[in-house]
């Protein structure tokens, strides 16, 4: 028997080695070890989950569009371009009669004032699509905003070329009492 001046937290008992014990018991042959048992009237999910990009940058996450589609949503607000465009070739078109020369140097500048417009409404779609769809997660209809943003610089544009023309300058300064 223990000693009873012992607490009991602290009383040990001898325990004699018992055959069997500490052994693993023989297992059914679908064992594995570390892999879970399906329980009874259930079967194992054979199928995969699936991926998440976390990006949200996946190839294959919206359905594919035809070219048409795409056009017609790019016509959506080109009357914001088209108003910005003539704007533009008007005021152009002053300063180049203005400057009574040659019209090959204007006529590169025009072009090349055209395709930096043309530039920026690409980077206005750019932008709207990493902004607008992946980071905010909307739906674009149409490419409204990219005409409006290259109608305001074609129409900077065409304000630019006015003030490059004296008679303009001189009849805005008359208007304005300058």
């Amino acid at each position: 028997m223990a000693d009873q001046t012992q607490p009991w937290a602290e009383r040990t008992v001898e325990v004699p080695p018992q055959p069997g014990v500490g052994v693993v018991p023989p297992q059914r042959d679908a064992f594995q070890r570390g892999v879970a048992q399906v329980g009874p009237g259930r079967t194992p999910r054979t199928e995969q989950f699936p991926t998440v990009d976390p990006t949200g940058w996946a190839g294959d996450s919206a359905p594919r569009r035809p070219m048409s589609w795409h056009l017609a949503q790019l016509r959506r607000g080109g009357e914001w371009s088209a108003a910005g465009g003539l704007f533009a070739f008007v005021c152009w078109g002053i300063w180049a009669i203005s400057g009574r020369g040659n019209l090959a140097t204007p006529l590169l500048t025009f072009v090349l004032s055209l395709l930096t417009g043309v530039g920026l409404f690409a980077l206005a779609r750019l932008l709207g699509r990493v902004v607008w769809e992946r980071q905010l997660g909307r739906i674009r209809r149409s490419a409204r905003g990219a005409h409006l943003v290259t109608a305001l610089f074609l129409a900077g544009v065409g304000v630019a070329y006015l003030q490059q023309t004296e008679w303009v300058v001189s009849a805005w300064n008359w208007v304005t009492g300058n």
